[in-house]
């Protein structure tokens, strides 16, 4: 078995990447708030394993901060993963993301964003959204920080049964296309547990403004980072996705569990 991996992090300064949609600037790691004009970190990895068919791994994590006047900022996050088994695809998820919002310093600020996303395997061809929240602070100290927020958003979905990753039972299915809004309550908490440990997450229930509005999309994110030096970084995440009201028939639950290590030169 042939067996090639390539790993290249690149990272400007000295941020920890986040693999979710945990914020490096919301992290209780000494530089939650963005006090230089620009900010950010990319990770990108490879991989390639030579089985019956060649295997290929692509995943890529960007994260940007631009500060302007009056202490907003905005921040750009992407992230994306791409498996290939041969020429089939196996994974093909991902998303970008738009924020505009204060840079931790006020009490209420209104939170805009907006976002595309995709997933093969689940089917959704795309979901375009974009809203606004208010955006509330509830504790800010040098060591943790509390922050909720609730507010409207519009989304636009588009769901593809016939997409090559989609990895469910497709006999009889239509493409859905779906558009509503969304009632959009969510929280975001860090800590900062001892010199070189922090716990940072975020949570979003989203309930759609109809008749099924008792089924919220419920999606929960944590990352606990282990420091052990600038040059290494270690990483427990796990996040997960609660859904009962989705237009194909897929599981409601998924969840992610993974941990990572990082050298930075």
């Amino acid at each position: 078995m042939l067996k090639l991996k390539l790993f290249i992090p690149t990272v400007f300064m000295l941020s920890f990447v986040s693999y979710t949609q945990v914020l490096n600037i919301d992290r209780e790691n000494g530089q939650d708030t963005l006090k230089k004009k620009f900010r950010g970190s990319i990770n990108f990895s490879f991989s390639s394993d030579k089985q019956r068919r060649n295997v290929l791994d692509f995943a890529n994590t960007s994260e940007l901060a631009l500060l302007v006047k009056k202490d907003r900022i905005f921040v750009l996050l992407s992230q994306s993963e791409f498996i290939f088994n041969g020429p089939t695809v196996i994974e093909n998820n991902g998303f970008f993301q738009l924020r505009f919002r204060d840079n931790d310093t006020r009490k209420v600020y209104p939170d805009f964003y907006a976002q595309y996303q995709w997933n093969g395997v689940q089917g959704m061809e795309r979901r375009a959204l974009g809203g606004v929240n208010a955006r509330f602070r509830f504790l800010e100290k040098k060591k943790s920080d509390l922050y909720a927020s609730i507010g409207l958003f519009y989304e636009s979905e588009k769901w593809n049964p016939s997409l090559s990753a989609f990895s469910f039972n497709q006999d009889s299915l239509q493409v859905v296309y779906r558009d509503l809004i969304r009632l959009n309550c969510a929280a975001k908490f860090a800590l900062k547990i001892a010199k070189g440990v922090d716990l940072s997450g975020s949570t979003f229930v989203q309930f759609p403004l109809n008749e099924n509005y008792l089924q919220p999309r419920w999606y929960f994110d944590s990352n606990l980072n282990f420091e052990v030096n600038r040059f290494l970084s270690f990483l427990i995440h796990y996040d997960h996705n609660l859904d009962y009201y989705r237009p194909l028939p897929i599981d409601s639950y998924y969840y992610t569990l993974s941990l990572g290590m990082q050298l930075r030169f």
